[in-house]
Protein backbone atom coordinates (compact mmCIF):
# COMPACT_ATOMS: atom_id res chain seq x y z
CA UNK A 1 0.00 0.00 0.00
CA UNK A 2 1.45 3.53 -0.90
CA UNK A 3 0.35 6.57 1.32
CA UNK A 4 0.07 9.85 -1.04
CA UNK A 5 -0.07 12.86 0.69
CA UNK A 6 -1.54 15.86 -0.78
CA UNK A 7 -0.47 19.74 0.59
CA UNK A 8 -0.65 23.10 -0.23
CA UNK A 9 -2.01 26.49 1.22
CA UNK A 10 -5.65 26.90 2.14
CA UNK A 11 -8.12 26.42 -0.99
CA UNK A 12 -5.93 25.58 -3.42
CA UNK A 13 -7.58 22.77 -4.49
CA UNK A 14 -6.39 20.10 -2.13
CA UNK A 15 -10.05 18.15 -1.36
CA UNK A 16 -11.28 18.35 -5.05
CA UNK A 17 -7.87 16.58 -5.92
CA UNK A 18 -8.56 14.06 -3.51
CA UNK A 19 -12.29 13.74 -4.69
CA UNK A 20 -11.55 13.82 -8.49
CA UNK A 21 -9.15 11.26 -8.22
CA UNK A 22 -11.61 8.83 -5.79
CA UNK A 23 -14.64 9.71 -8.23
CA UNK A 24 -17.10 10.75 -5.32
CA UNK A 25 -16.83 12.94 -2.65
CA UNK A 26 -15.33 11.72 0.59
CA UNK A 27 -13.74 15.75 1.23
CA UNK A 28 -15.50 18.63 1.78
CA UNK A 29 -15.66 21.22 -0.82
CA UNK A 30 -16.36 24.69 0.39
CA UNK A 31 -15.02 28.13 -0.89
CA UNK A 32 -13.96 28.78 2.06
CA UNK A 33 -10.29 28.66 3.91
CA UNK A 34 -9.69 26.05 6.38
CA UNK A 35 -12.71 23.57 5.57
CA UNK A 36 -10.67 20.54 5.81
CA UNK A 37 -9.20 20.85 9.78
CA UNK A 38 -7.16 17.74 9.79
CA UNK A 39 -6.51 14.93 7.48
CA UNK A 40 -8.80 12.83 5.66
CA UNK A 41 -7.72 9.08 4.63
CA UNK A 42 -9.27 7.57 1.66
CA UNK A 43 -8.31 4.51 -0.52
CA UNK A 44 -7.54 5.04 -4.06
CA UNK A 45 -7.33 1.73 -5.29
CA UNK A 46 -5.56 0.20 -7.92
CA UNK A 47 -3.73 2.83 -10.04
CA UNK A 48 -3.47 1.71 -14.04
CA UNK A 49 -0.18 2.11 -15.11
CA UNK A 50 0.45 3.30 -18.95
CA UNK A 51 0.88 0.82 -21.29
CA UNK A 52 3.82 3.22 -22.20
CA UNK A 53 5.47 2.57 -19.04
CA UNK A 54 6.94 -0.45 -17.38
CA UNK A 55 5.78 -1.63 -14.59
CA UNK A 56 7.85 -3.09 -12.04
CA UNK A 57 4.99 -3.72 -9.86
CA UNK A 58 4.00 -6.37 -12.17
CA UNK A 59 0.43 -4.25 -12.01
CA UNK A 60 -0.88 -1.89 -10.16
CA UNK A 61 -0.74 -1.18 -6.32
CA UNK A 62 -3.05 0.10 -3.44
CA UNK A 63 -2.71 3.99 -2.88
CA UNK A 64 -4.24 5.62 0.27
CA UNK A 65 -4.88 9.63 -0.53
CA UNK A 66 -4.43 11.68 2.47
CA UNK A 67 -6.53 15.29 2.15
CA UNK A 68 -4.19 17.27 4.59
CA UNK A 69 -5.69 20.30 6.26
CA UNK A 70 -4.02 23.81 4.73
CA UNK A 71 -0.86 24.46 6.29
CA UNK A 72 -0.53 28.52 5.46
CA UNK A 73 -2.81 31.22 4.09
CA UNK A 74 -1.80 31.80 0.64
CA UNK A 75 -2.47 35.85 0.60
CA UNK A 76 -0.51 36.05 3.75
CA UNK A 77 4.05 35.46 3.25
CA UNK A 78 4.83 36.22 6.43
CA UNK A 79 3.13 35.01 9.37
CA UNK A 80 0.49 32.66 7.09
CA UNK A 81 -0.13 29.80 9.25
CA UNK A 82 -3.04 28.96 10.11
CA UNK A 83 -3.23 26.15 12.45
CA UNK A 84 -2.29 25.75 16.03
CA UNK A 85 1.46 23.78 16.91
CA UNK A 86 -0.08 20.71 18.11
CA UNK A 87 -2.60 20.85 14.51
CA UNK A 88 0.49 21.50 12.41
CA UNK A 89 2.63 19.13 13.87
CA UNK A 90 -0.36 15.83 13.78
CA UNK A 91 -0.73 16.93 10.36
CA UNK A 92 3.32 17.03 9.02
CA UNK A 93 3.44 13.90 10.78
CA UNK A 94 0.76 12.56 8.93
CA UNK A 95 2.84 13.84 5.76
CA UNK A 96 5.98 12.40 6.86
CA UNK A 97 4.62 8.92 7.20
CA UNK A 98 3.86 9.25 3.95
CA UNK A 99 5.22 7.89 0.39
CA UNK A 100 4.79 10.55 -1.91
CA UNK A 101 3.49 13.71 -2.00
CA UNK A 102 1.71 16.07 -3.87
CA UNK A 103 2.44 19.39 -3.24
CA UNK A 104 -0.15 21.91 -4.61
CA UNK A 105 0.27 25.38 -5.66
CA UNK A 106 -2.26 28.20 -6.66
CA UNK A 107 -1.82 29.55 -10.17
CA UNK A 108 -3.56 32.47 -8.38
CA UNK A 109 -0.82 33.08 -5.35
CA UNK A 110 1.76 31.33 -6.61
CA UNK A 111 4.63 29.65 -3.90
CA UNK A 112 3.97 30.44 -0.62
CA UNK A 113 6.87 31.08 1.42
CA UNK A 114 6.12 28.86 3.82
CA UNK A 115 5.59 26.00 1.80
CA UNK A 116 8.53 26.41 -0.14
CA UNK A 117 10.46 25.62 3.41
CA UNK A 118 8.32 22.50 3.79
CA UNK A 119 8.83 21.05 0.56
CA UNK A 120 12.78 21.59 1.56
CA UNK A 121 12.27 19.60 4.54
CA UNK A 122 10.62 16.96 2.96
CA UNK A 123 12.78 16.11 -0.07
CA UNK A 124 16.53 17.24 1.98
CA UNK A 125 15.63 15.95 5.54
CA UNK A 126 12.76 12.94 4.58
CA UNK A 127 13.71 12.25 1.55
CA UNK A 128 10.33 11.81 0.02
CA UNK A 129 9.37 11.97 -3.66
CA UNK A 130 7.56 15.04 -4.67
CA UNK A 131 4.97 15.99 -7.30
CA UNK A 132 4.70 19.80 -7.81
CA UNK A 133 1.39 21.03 -9.52
CA UNK A 134 0.08 24.60 -10.54
CA UNK A 135 -3.56 23.92 -9.94
CA UNK A 136 -6.36 26.11 -11.11
CA UNK A 137 -4.44 26.85 -14.29
CA UNK A 138 -8.10 27.59 -16.37
CA UNK A 139 -8.25 30.92 -13.98
CA UNK A 140 -4.89 32.21 -15.31
CA UNK A 141 -3.23 33.50 -18.74
CA UNK A 142 -0.59 31.19 -20.12
CA UNK A 143 2.00 33.30 -19.58
CA UNK A 144 1.06 33.38 -15.51
CA UNK A 145 1.43 28.75 -16.29
CA UNK A 146 4.81 29.65 -17.78
CA UNK A 147 6.37 32.21 -15.33
CA UNK A 148 4.98 30.21 -12.60
CA UNK A 149 6.86 27.15 -13.62
CA UNK A 150 10.03 29.00 -14.03
CA UNK A 151 9.48 30.38 -10.16
CA UNK A 152 9.14 26.51 -9.10
CA UNK A 153 11.97 25.94 -10.99
CA UNK A 154 14.35 27.66 -9.85
CA UNK A 155 13.03 27.91 -6.29
CA UNK A 156 12.37 24.14 -6.29
CA UNK A 157 14.61 22.84 -8.58
CA UNK A 158 11.67 20.50 -10.21
CA UNK A 159 9.39 20.99 -12.71
CA UNK A 160 5.49 21.42 -12.32
CA UNK A 161 2.50 19.83 -13.51
CA UNK A 162 0.34 22.25 -14.54
CA UNK A 163 -3.16 21.06 -13.99
CA UNK A 164 -7.21 22.37 -13.81
CA UNK A 165 -9.38 20.26 -11.96
CA UNK A 166 -12.35 22.20 -14.15
CA UNK A 167 -11.08 21.12 -17.64
CA UNK A 168 -8.55 18.33 -16.41
CA UNK A 169 -5.69 19.33 -18.12
CA UNK A 170 -2.75 17.78 -17.07
CA UNK A 171 -4.44 14.96 -14.68
CA UNK A 172 -3.18 12.33 -16.97
CA UNK A 173 0.42 13.39 -16.45
CA UNK A 174 -0.38 13.59 -12.48
CA UNK A 175 -1.43 9.55 -13.36
CA UNK A 176 1.44 9.11 -15.00
CA UNK A 177 3.89 11.22 -12.08
CA UNK A 178 1.93 8.77 -9.22
CA UNK A 179 2.51 5.82 -11.18
CA UNK A 180 6.26 6.73 -11.46
CA UNK A 181 7.30 7.37 -8.03
CA UNK A 182 5.17 4.76 -6.67
CA UNK A 183 7.42 2.00 -8.22
CA UNK A 184 9.99 3.13 -5.30
CA UNK A 185 7.71 3.28 -2.46
CA UNK A 186 7.48 -0.02 -2.95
Amino acid sequence: MIKVAIIGAENVGKSTLMNTLIGGRVSEVENLPGTTKGTIRRRFGKLKIPKSMKNPMGGADEFVLIDTAGLFDPQKELRGKVLSEERFREVLDEIISSDVVIHMVDAQYGLHRGMEKLHYLLKMRYGKPIIVVINKVDLVSRERVEELREIIRKRLEQDAIPLSLVTFEGLNELLKALAYYAQYAI
